[in-house]
């Protein structure tokens, strides 16, 4: 029988008071290899309890406090990395060095980076502008703040949540995804004497305990990364009772490539960007809209790249990405492929990977029009298409003429088109030369239908302050 795993409430793992279970499925191999709750109300209510309680005083704590608690969690994240590890790739089946390279290590940094901003909020100097009378303003912690991280970067999600909230002195209730809790469980038992009880509460479960925890009355904000549906969800319940809300979701990133590039180079570093992880990250490459004049050449170029680009299993040092994260969402994306309109061609993969567990193969796709599902929907794995343009214009109208506003990238070696495309592309990052590299200091999140709010930087700091001014009369 596998484990049941438990809330993390008040400093404690503690049982739920719901019966019902999920299995947790390795997607590598499809053993079950726990049992998750399914959270209730009254598990909710706990939660809500001891962060309301813990703020009293976190809230209230200096900077400086905080910043210490901060680096002490970076440096017990670094030395349990093995254990996050382990706990991360059961749930995920992504690759083992991955797992601790992009999300363990760079984790502890952006916990450090955000350590450090806790001790910078800036507001407006402190100044008479009306005689007789100083103003000033306060930045001021929201509370309590429930957050809903995604199954695709478990950790390193749940440290983008975590890390801006804490150092702005919020205490925390957040519910990882129902299929890959296990790491952000090893973060709470990390966090065990470095944050005082009650700041750092985790919640288990499933959609419906998603809706309890962002309809619950104490929250001041609530932050989900995950689907459109979701956040639409997310935003009306936080509307009915007048809350905030900070919603990163889906993405349709396009990569516009130019005449004038270095064919290889751009296929290589496109073919990275769409199948890392699988192609389950919302700002990954999905669409390539290539000038005309070299389109089959860097259709070419692309085949070559994904054939070097293999699935694998964890452990596996020449794969490049792992399994699809769990069988509806695996059922889902074959279901699209499966559907490849008749005008379009899958130029290589479009296949599932071997017999066992969630695998596809990184699929390259051409002849696709604008209006297809393939371009205007997020896919959310490996798969990219590609569409030829004529010329700038083109290439932004077909860039922006999608409900996302995520993520792009532009492809040249002239300096007048990047300054015009950079300026063009209606999503809230554009790479040039490459994509998807990401930094602590600068800041990630998208427009339209990706939602709202900055995760990252100090601008994901201010997203969990409130802003009080504060008038004094001199007499």
């Amino acid at each position: 029988m596998s484990p049941t795993l438990e809330n993390y409430i008040d400093g404690e793992f503690v049982a739920s008071s719901a019966t019902a279970t999920l299995d947790l499925v390795n997607p590598v191999d499809e053993t079950i290899v726990g049992r998750a709750p399914v959270s209730n109300r009254a598990d909710i209510d706990a939660a809500m309890t001891a962060a309301e309680r813990a703020f009293t005083t976190w809230g209230r704590s200096t900077p400086g406090v905080r910043q210490a608690a901060l680096l002490k969690l970076a440096d017990a994240i670094e030395a349990h990395a093995d254990e996050l590890v382990a706990a991360q790739c059961r749930n995920t089946g992504q690759l083992q060095s991955v797992i601790a390279a992009e999300e363990v290590t760079v984790g502890a940094d952006q916990i450090r980076f955000f350590a450090g901003a806790a001790r910078l909020l800036e507001g407006r100097a402190a100044g008479e502008y009306m005689d007789g009378f100083t103003s000033y303003v306060r930045r001021e912690p929201i509370g309590v703040v429930a957050q809903v991280t995604p199954w695709n970067y478990p950790f390193m999600m749940a440290i983008w949540k975590i890390g801006p909230a804490l150092a702005a002195g919020n205490t925390i209730v957040l519910k990882p995804s129902d299929t890959t809790p296990e790491s952000t469980l090893v973060l709470a038992k990390l966090s065990k004497g470095i944050l005082p009880d009650g700041v750092f509460n985790v919640v288990l479960g499933d959609a419906s305990t998603g809706a309890e925890l962002v309809s619950h009355p104490t929250p001041g904000l609530v932050s989900i990364t995950g689907s459109v549906r979701a956040g639409i969800a997310v935003a009306e319940s936080a509307a009915a009772q007048l809350k905030r809300a900070h919603l990163e979701l889906g993405g349709k990133a396009p990569a516009v490539v130019f005449g004038d590039v270095d064919i290889d180079k751009a296929a290589l570093g496109i073919a990275q960007a769409a199948f890392f992880n699988a192609g389950q990250d919302c700002t990954a490459a999905t669409r390539v809209l290539v000038h005309e004049s070299i389109h089959d050449k860097l259709v070419d170029a692309l085949v070559a790249a994904a054939e070097t680009l293999k699935p694998g299993r964890p452990d596996d040092p020449n794969a490049f990405y792992g399994p699809l994260n769990n069988v509806n969402h695996f059922n889902a994306v074959m279901g699209k492929l499966a559907a490849v309109p008749s005008h379009a061609t899958v130029v290589t993969g479009g296949n599932r990977w071997g017999d066992t567990g969630f695998f596809v193969e990184p699929t390259i796709i051409t002849g696709v029009r604008q209006d297809d599902a393939l371009v205007q929907d997020e896919t959310f794995g490996p798969v990219l298409t590609v569409q030829s343009f004529t010329d700038e214009d083109q290439a932004v109208a077909y860039a922006n003429d999608v409900r996302y506003g995520l993520a792009s990238s532009v492809w040249t070696r002239d300096h007048g088109t990047v300054e015009r495309l950079t300026r063009a592309l209606d999503f809230g990052a554009v790479w040039v030369n490459c994509h998807i590299p990401l930094v602590a200091e600068m800041p990630h999140g998208g427009f339209k239908y990706s939602g709202y709010g900055k995760d990252l930087s100090a601008y994901s700091v201010e997203e969990y302050t409130r802003v009080k001014h504060v008038m004094s009369s001199h007499d």
